[in-house]
């Protein structure tokens, strides 16, 4: 593959499942070391996209291509580490053993993983030696997916693709994980990855596609991204509400009341910043928006379905 050649090329890539729209006319590319998020809520098309990608599944129309080369050939699957969003494991065999039997499904004159990069991998994942030897039919939904992580990573793919690769993890290994993905990306080594948490993709990615009912509304820079995108804020002040001071560009009271305020903040933060550090705050709080309300502009539709 050409140094210029993206990793991941999209050209009008449809799925259709009868009537329904699974995705339509997606184009995109990822670059080399490029840490990827695909965000849009769930049933937005996230999945069906990675299966394209992998060919477990075939367009209606459209290509994909990875690592310079069609889906549908067989030598590009060496090359990528994949963690399904439905992960099914057997349940039968040990997580050691699910490691080993996944690795030996390389193709002929493969080399295998680096006993080293697993045991490095599973450590960083806090899966212990107790988890790797206990059968998998009684391991917990968070020790299922670090297996599944791990089976991905262990082998240093150029490609990682991952459908919601933090799902069931509790929040010291979800850090792990933000941060072997971001040391890829910095090793060169390309990252796709979907989510429906807005955190986890400012976290960790350099662009972000947003999909929306199957379709890609927006490719945006991260940095570009949080210039726009709109939070939520709740203040608990040690005194009135200083509702006149609020009234900034960009910034909404939503709700306000006996020293509590709930604001909309849409932009940059700094000047609203500047307004609170003037008064006494005895909580301050950012809940994790929902995608509909952080990305206003691509979800708001009227009455008849329009943008």
């Amino acid at each position: 593959m050409g140094t210029n050649t993206p990793v991941i090329e999209a050209r009008d890539l449809t799925k259709y499942y009868g009537d329904t729209v699974g995705v339509e006319g997606l184009d995109f590319t990822v670059e080399p070391g490029e840490v990827f998020g695909f965000l849009g809520p769930n049933g937005a098309g996230k999945t069906t996209t990675i299966r394209l990608l992998l060919d477990l599944i075939r367009p209606t129309r459209g290509e994909a291509r990875l690592l310079g080369r069609s889906t549908q050939d067989p030598a590009v699957r060496c090359s990528v580490g994949y963690l399904p969003g439905e992960l099914s494991l057997d349940e039968r065999l040990t997580g050691r053993r699910m490691l080993e039997y996944l690795d030996a499904l390389r193709p002929r004159g493969t080399p295998p993983a680096d006993p080293r990069r697993r045991a490095e991998v599973c450590e960083r994942l806090q899966l212990t030696a107790a988890d790797l030897e206990r059968v998998i039919r009684d391991d917990s939904r968070g020790t299922k997916q670090k297996i599944g992580l791990a089976s991905a990573l262990q082998h240093d793919p150029d490609l990682l693709i991952l459908d919601e690769p933090t799902t069931g993890l509790d929040p010291l290994v979800r850090e792990a994980v933000f941060e072997l993905l971001t040391e890829a990306g910095r090793a060169g080594r390309t990252v796709f990855h979907s989510s429906h948490v807005l955190s986890e993709v400012d976290r960790t990615c350099t662009r972000v596609g947003i999909l929306r009912e199957g379709r890609l509304v927006a490719v945006e820079r991260i940095d570009d991204m949080r210039k726009t995108l709109v939070r939520k804020m709740v203040v608990q002040f040690d005194g009135p509400v200083p509702v006149a001071e609020l009234d900034l560009p960009g910034v909404e009271v939503t709700l306000e009341g006996a020293g509590h305020a709930e604001l909309r903040v849409a932009g940059e933060l700094d000047p609203l910043l500047r307004v609170l550090a003037r008064h006494a705050i005895r909580n301050l709080a950012f809940p994790e928006p929902n995608l509909e309300d952080a990305f206003v502009r691509y979800y708001r539709t009227d009455a008849g379905g329009r943008e």
